[in-house]
């Protein structure tokens, strides 16, 4: 499964998985308000023996297939209170 994934301005350590024949344009409103600016940093092709540092691989790809992306949250829950509120 091919993807590109993006780091998300609005948080730090906070990366968008988006299925590779998706746009950033497609996704819910609501989520790009909270993912501020996208800028992409890497292409993947994700499979079932393939390692990720945050994520299990089949968590990602299932959520690739379902909804076409996947939101990498911070580690240990450092999300900033502004990013529940928007600009």
């Amino acid at each position: 499964m091919e993807c590109v994934v993006y780091r998300c301005a609005k948080q730090a350590e906070m990366y968008l998985y988006l299925r590779a024949d998706m746009a950033p344009a497609e996704l819910p409103e609501m989520l790009r308000k909270r993912t501020g600016m996208l800028t992409q940093v890497m292409e993947l092709t994700l499979s079932a023996d393939r390692r990720l540092a945050r994520a299990k691989v089949e968590t990602v790809m299932q959520q690739l297939a379902d909804q076409g992306f996947y939101l990498q949250l911070p580690p240990n829950g450092l999300i900033s209170e502004n990013l529940h509120f928007g600009d």
